[in-house]
């Protein structure tokens, strides 16, 4: 058949496209770097046409031209199912709504709840089939794609083309515009460096992984450090399953560790969702033979984490009560991240066979004053509970590491505290009493 011709029919600017958009609709732009660049702009530039247009997104870097073309909200509404650093600024603009989830479940809001007018996404290059491929943000976005009535992609030539187990790609057929532009090289940001009590944490967390352990390894500088560390310790033969693939994997890849023959699903494969990192990690990832994208729907459920022999989950947080309650996604109210896959991982690594979930957090912290606080909290009044005591298992501070699953209420107050910064113990302790959860040992 002659693809070429349909997509040449299906071809327009991203001007052109954008005026199927009408004053009310949803529409939606998937996740990272399926962040419609082009598309976003030219939306932006008929924002006095416009009424009450409301944008889903996640993880995408700035600038969305939409939300801040806009302060006043009347033409353009953002949301997003989890903070990047830009998006957790846009939110303390008052620019951007934050919606819990949890990412298993996300193809499964869009199926049965989500209402999608228009979907706008970056794919790779069509091939010779007439696919275009979703590249590093599969994880999110085939299910999106399938309930919006109407689908514009935006062929961005920077992006790898990565392997996928199913719904990684999407058919010229199924699609209503294209559109094409000049895109920048992805850019190497700086890379964060793992601070001397982010190893101690990484150094506590390893004796606990055993050679031929799958890793899921989260956002942030914590979960990257432990990587980091992985790479250069004597561990073989570490296979990969993760939501998010980031440089950690990478640097676990090049120094020989990750090879996958001992995962007993998917051998020699590595798993993954999305992907967000450096220009190296996309390189790696482009048609490699080792690697393979699905939906989030199939690598952060549960019941298929609980599959994977060994498999160890690591994610990082911002505060921890003494019930073992977990806060990773606001300070107070205020939106820094979200749920995205913590719980998925948490059940799914305590129900693997020899699995394990760790959740790590500085001991303490330093508010704008220099004031310095404790990350391990008598109880919250207030934050949002990303991951409830019922189903929390190890937590990690630079001071030890401590197992929930099982403790009494005065056992999980007993163990954090014995984790918790020497300086803040005592008050903890006093805290503990007045709680009823402290043995007066």
């Amino acid at each position: 058949m002659d693809f070429l011709s349909e997509y040449n029919k299906k071809l327009v600017s991203p001007d052109e496209a954008v005026k199927v958009i009408k004053s009310g609709d949803w529409v939606d732009y998937s996740a990272a770097l399926a962040k419609p660049i082009l598309l976003d702009q030219a939306l932006s530039r008929r924002r006095d046409e416009l009424y009450d247009v409301k944008i889903r997104g996640n993880l995408i870097d700035g600038p969305i031209y939409v939300a801040e073309c806009d302060p006043s909200q009347e033409h353009f509404v953002y949301h997003t199912w989890h903070c990047s650093s830009y998006e957790r600024n846009l939110c303390d603009r008052g620019l951007c709504y934050y919606t819990p989830m949890v990412f298993h479940n996300l193809a499964a809001y869009y199926h049965f709840f989500i209402h999608v007018d228009v979907a706008m996404v970056s794919v790779t290059p069509m091939d010779k089939h007439g696919y275009f491929s979703f590249s590093v943000h599969t994880g999110t976005t085939g299910e999106i794609l399938r309930q919006a009535k109407i689908v514009i992609l935006e062929v961005n030539e920077q992006l790898p083309k990565v392997r996928g187990g199913y719904d990684d790609c999407i058919h010229i057929s199924d699609v209503d515009f294209v559109v094409e532009g000049n895109h920048p090289p992805f850019i190497r940001k700086k890379r964060h460096e793992p601070t001397e009590i982010e190893k101690r944490i990484a150094e506590n967390i390893l004796p606990y992984i055993c050679d031929g352990a799958t890793i899921q390894i989260g956002v942030g500088g914590m979960p990257n450090a432990v990587g980091s560390l992985l790479a250069k310790s004597d561990l073989k033969d570490l296979g990969m399953h993760t939501e998010l693939c980031s440089d950690a994997y990478l640097d676990l890849f090049l120094s020989g560790k990750l090879t996958n023959k001992r995962k007993d699903k998917f051998r020699e494969k590595n798993i993954l969702g999305c992907a967000i990192g450096s220009p190296e990690l996309y390189e790696w990832l482009d048609d490699n033979p080792s690697v393979m994208v699905f939906p989030l729907e199939y690598v952060n459920n549960p019941s298929v984490i609980g599959q994977i022999d060994n498999m160890v989950s690591i994610n990082s947080c911002i505060s921890v009560d003494l019930y073992g309650q977990v806060s990773a996604e606001s300070v107070g109210t205020r939106q820094i991240s979200g749920t995205g896959g913590q719980l998925d991982f948490l059940e799914g690594a305590s129900i693997s066979r020899g699995g394990k979930s760790f959740i790590c957090l500085k001991s303490t912290y330093k508010d704008s004053n220099g004031v310095r606080h404790s990350c391990i909290v008598p109880h919250f009044g207030g934050d949002i509970i990303t991951s409830p005591r019922s189903q929390v298992y190890y937590i990690v501070t630079e001071y030890g590491v401590v197992n929930m699953e099982g403790a009494s209420s005065w056992e999980r107050a007993e163990r954090l505290i014995s984790i918790a910064h020497p300086d803040f113990r005592e008050e903890l302790i006093e805290a503990a009493k007045k709680l009823k959860i402290w043995r007066n040992k």
